[in-house]
C-alpha cells in the first residue's frame, strides 16, 4: 500500500476511533446525570413517606418539607415529636423498599436552637441496635427536624454504572492497542523499504563486476594456451561455473525484491502437466547424473498456470529435494484428484525437516540450521519465491516428513 493510502486508512481509523471514544464519555456523563437525577428523586419520594409517617394526623405543609441543602444532603421538617429509633426504622424500611442500597448518616435537631440532639452511621449491613431510651426536652411549641446526607453518593452511582466505566475503559484500550499497531506498522513498513533498497542497490553493485568476469573468463577460454592446458581449462571453467550461479542467485533477489514491491504478474496459460515436468526433469538430469525420478502423472491432465512462474517452483522444489540428500536422490511425482481439486506430490529420500521447522521453511532468507545446509549455497529464498508464487495462483503448498526418510511437498490446486 502506497503511504498517501497507508496515511488516509490509518487517519480515518483514528478518527473514527477517537469520536467513538468521545461519544461513549459523553454518553457516560449523560448517564451519570440521570442516575443522580434518579437518586434524588427517589430519596425524596422515600423522604415523604418517612414524614407522612412521623408528621402528626392532618398535618399539611405550605411547601415541601424536604430540601435539598446540597447534593448530597437533606433537611427534612416535621411538626411532630418523634423518637431517633423510629426514625431510624422508617428511613430503612423505606430506603430498602426503594432500593436505595448506600450509607448514610442522619441527625435530628431542635428547630429553636438548631442544635443537633441525636447523630447516627448507618450502612446496609448495620444490624438494629437494642433500644435505647432517649431524653428530649418537652415542650408545647417544641419540634424537631432531621437531616440526612449521603457520604458515599458518587461512589453509589458510579458502581451502578460499572457496564459504562468498564466499555470506556475498553475503549481506550482499544485506541492505545490501534495506536501501538499503526506505529509498529509505519516501523516495519520504513525497515522493509529500507531492505528492499538496500538488496536491490547491494545486487546491482554485484551485477557489474560479475558481468566483466563472465566476459573476461569467456576471453580467456579462447585462448590458445588455455585451449591447450587442460589444468587452466579446468580453473577457467570454475570460475565460469561459479560466476553464473552467483549471477543467478543475484538474479533471483531481484526478482523477488521487484515482486515484494509490486506483485508477481501472472499470464495463465494451459498446461499440460506430463510433458511439462518432464521438460524441467531433463534439465536436472544434466546437472545432476544420479538423479532419479519416478513421473506418475496421466498424459492428459492439464492445469493453468502461469508457465515462467510455475517452471520455476517445480524446478526449486526438485532442486532442494536433490541437493538435500546425503544419498543417491530419489524423487517420486504423481498426483491425486477428489471433488476439491487437484494435489501434484513431490516424495524424496532426503533428510526430511526437524517438526519445529517445517512452519518457517517459507519464510524469506530462513534457512534450517543441519551440517547440509552449510554444505549447500543458498540464501534461503527458494521457498519464500515458491510460497509467493503458490498464493499468487490461489493454490496451497504443505510439506509433511514421510515415515521413513525424505519429506513429501504437495501442491493444491483447486477445481476453479
Amino acid at each position: 500500500m502506497e503511504i498517501k493510502k497507508l496515511n488516509i486508512v490509518i487517519t480515518l481509523g483514528l478518527v473514527a476511533i477517537v469520536g467513538i471514544l468521545i461519544a461513549q464519555l459523553l454518553w457516560t456523563r449523560q448517564a451519570y446525570n440521570l442516575e443522580d437525577k434518579k437518586f434524588n428523586q427517589t430519596v425524596n419520594i422515600a423522604l415523604l413517606e418517612v414524614v407522612e409517617k412521623l408528621s402528626a394526623p392532618g398535618t399539611s405543609f405550605a411547601k415541601s418539607p424536604i430540601q435539598n441543602i446540597a447534593n448530597d444532603y437533606y433537611v427534612v421538617n416535621i411538626n411532630n415529636e418523634f423518637h431517633p429509633d423510629v426514625l431510624e426504622h422508617y428511613l430503612k424500611t423505606e430506603f430498602t423498599r426503594l432500593q436505595i442500597n448506600t450509607n448514610y448518616v442522619y441527625a435530628v435537631y431542635n428547630c429553636h436552637s438548631d442544635k443537633m440532639l441525636y447523630g447516627k452511621y448507618i450502612s446496609p449491613e448495620t444490624k438494629s441496635s437494642e433500644h435505647k431510651k432517649i431524653s428530649f426536652p418537652k415542650h408545647d411549641n417544641l419540634t424537631y427536624y432531621f437531616s440526612i446526607r449521603f457520604p458515599d453518593k458518587t461512589t453509589y452511582l458510579i458502581s451502578s454504572l460499572r457496564f459504562w466505566y468498564l466499555l470506556t475503559f475498553a475503549l481506550i484500550i482499544i485506541l492505545l492497542v490501534y495506536v501501538y499497531s499503526i506505529y509498529t506498522i509505519i516501523q516495519q513498513k520504513k525497515f522493509s523499504e529500507l531492505q528492499r533498497d538496500f538488496i536491490n542497490n547491494m545486487t546491482h553493485e554485484f551485477k557489474t563486476p560479475l558481468s566483466s568476469i563472465l566476459l573476461a573468463t569467456e576471453a580467456l577460454n579462447k585462448q590458445q594456451s588455455v585451449i591447450e592446458n587442460p589444468k587452466l581449462q579446468k580453473y577457467t571453467s570454475i570460475i565460469s561455473n561459479q560466476s553464473l550461479k552467483l549471477n543467478s542467485h543475484v538474479e533471483k533477489i531481484l526478482n523477488i525484491a521487484k515482486h515484494d514491491a509490486s506483485g508477481l504478474d501472472l499470464k495463465l496459460e494451459k498446461i499440460h502437466l506430463n510433458y511439462f515436468i518432464k521438460d524441467i526433469l531433463e534439465v536436472l538430469k544434466q546437472k545432476n547424473e544420479n538423479l532419479k525420478i519416478e513421473l506418475e502423472i496421466d498424459d492428459n491432465l492439464v492445469i493453468y498456470a502461469d508457465e515462467f512462474h510455475f517452471s520455476n517452483v517445480i524446478y526449486n522444489l526438485l532442486d532442494n529435494s536433490a541437493k538435500y540428500c546425503d544419498t543417491n536422490p530419489e524423487i517420486k511425482i504423481f498426483s491425486l484428484k477428489d471433488s476439491k481439486g487437484l494435489y501434484l506430490k513431490f516424495q524424496d529420500n532426503g533428510m526430511g525437516i526437524p517438526p519445529k521447522n517445517i512452519p518457517q521453511i517459507f519464510d524469506k532468507f530462513y534457512r534450517v540450521n543441519s551440517k547440509k545446509s552449510d554444505e549447500v549455497n543458498g540464501f534461503g529464498l527458494g521457498l519464500f519465491y515458491v510460497k509467493k508464487v503458490v498464493q499468487q495462483h490461489h493454490w496451497k503448498i504443505s510439506v509433511e516428513n514421510n515415515k521413513e526418510s525424505g519429506i513429501t511437498t504437495t501442491l493444491f490446486i483447486p477445481n476453479n
